[in-house]
């Protein structure tokens, strides 16, 4: 049985052209960066040449980007550094309630400094309206607003140029996770104060990823050690793991319009068929601001996880919502946001489609929900 992957905002395939970019990082130029022979200067100026691509790629040479080990890590240390270099001045956080758990974790830890956070709600398209977030600035103390470009569950865009410029007038720092966005949409980074992104999510390796920030922008230090990424993030450089990064994102980029219209065209049969055919199923989040390849299904009468096991029997692999927070049992607390029921959001199915797949795996995974569906409910 073949495997029919449809869960790309989980992660992606490692691209055949970035694991070659890597391997000699892997292999004969296996030397430490931070070592001043021939070998380590040989590492060194591969992980400048990365750094120099990547933002290059993302219009940041008016910042610094600094590497870590995801975009998790980068969410984190965004939150907690910038809120740190302010303690004692702004003490008020800023997030939309769909923000990723690294985020809104980071703000619950910050709690035992101080810092009081204010989630913001969606719409029922699950767009945070600016209006939304200026009645949240115009009280004042703002350390920190978060607002993500594209959601990770419903992949819905947000209107991240007008949230940028109400945080501008009100000078409060604005951070916009772009892991989910990195790859699909053009990133410009004149529309934040920060962003993150993760390689592994446009088809490079995991367990590396980058913080960017506009110059002048204060923050902590992560960890404490060497010089490494300006001092702020001591350790070992992952020397492959950048070059692959820096690979991918420029691939990802160079073909991005192709590419995401084929994944578009993809992902609109298979839903048009599913909810055709399915009595009640229906499209989750705004149907035009959306990344192209995300497909969020309501199934009434059903479980998302009851879905997702009878799939994986078919061969085809979706998820309920975020890697990230798989193994909780509470429906989503984005889709809760976006004023769903506890049913209704406990009956959602994520379909991500991506570069590889093709319109017979489309057809085919359609053809498994459907009966998937019919035989859960009895239809």
């Amino acid at each position: 049985m073949n495997t029919i992957y449809l869960d790309h905002a989980a992660t992606t395939p490692l691209d055949k052209a970035v694991l070659s970019a890597m391997r000699p990082y892997l292999s004969e130029e296996f030397g430490n960066a931070d070592s001043r022979y021939s070998l380590g200067r040989n590492a060194s100026l591969a992980v400048l040449s990365a750094r120099d691509k990547i933002t290059r790629l993302i219009c940041g040479n008016h910042g610094n980007l600094y590497f870590t080990s995801s975009g998790s890590e980068a969410n984190s240390w965004a939150l907690k550094g910038v809120c740190a270099a302010n303690f004692g001045k702004k003490m008020r956080i800023i997030l939309s309630a769909i923000e990723h758990p690294s985020l809104i974790r980071a703000a619950e830890d910050m709690a035992a400094f101080g810092f009081e956070t204010e989630l913001i709600n969606p719409d029922s398209s699950g767009i945070v309206r600016p209006e939304f977030v200026e009645k949240a600035l115009n009280r004042g103390g703002a350390a920190f607003v978060g607002v993500m470009y594209a959601n990770n569950e419903t992949g819905v865009i947000q209107p991240v140029n007008p949230i940028y410029e109400l945080c501008k007038t009100a000078g409060a720092f604005y951070f916009c996770d772009c892991v989910q966005a990195a790859g699909s949409l053009p990133l410009d980074c004149t529309f934040a104060d920060g962003i993150s992104l993760s390689a592994h999510k446009f088809y490079g390796p995991k367990g590396v990823g980058a913080l960017w920030l506009k110059r002048g922008v204060k923050i902590s230090r992560l960890i404490s050690g060497g010089q490494q990424e300006g001092g702020l993030r001591g350790g070992t450089s992952n020397v492959a793991g950048i070059v692959g990064m820096a690979e991918a994102l420029s691939l990802a980029c160079a073909d991005m319009g192709k590419t995401e219209e084929r994944v578009r065209t993809l992902r609109d049969r298979f839903a048009d068929e599913v909810t055709s055919k399915i009595v009640g199923a229906r499209l989750v989040g705004d149907k035009v601001s959306r990344l192209p390849s995300n497909a969020n299904i309501l199934f009434p009468g059903c479980r998302g996880e009851e879905i997702m096991m009878a799939l994986d029997m078919s061969g085809v692999c979706v998820s309920t919502g975020s890697a990230c927070s798989s193994g909780a049992s509470k429906p989503s607390p984005v889709l809760l946001a976006m004023g769903l029921s506890e049913e209704d959001a406990a009956a959602c199915v994520r379909f991500t489609f991506g570069r590889e797949n093709t319109k017979e795996q489309a057809d085919f995974a359609a053809k498994a929900v459907i009966n998937a569906v019919k035989m859960l409910r009895g239809d």
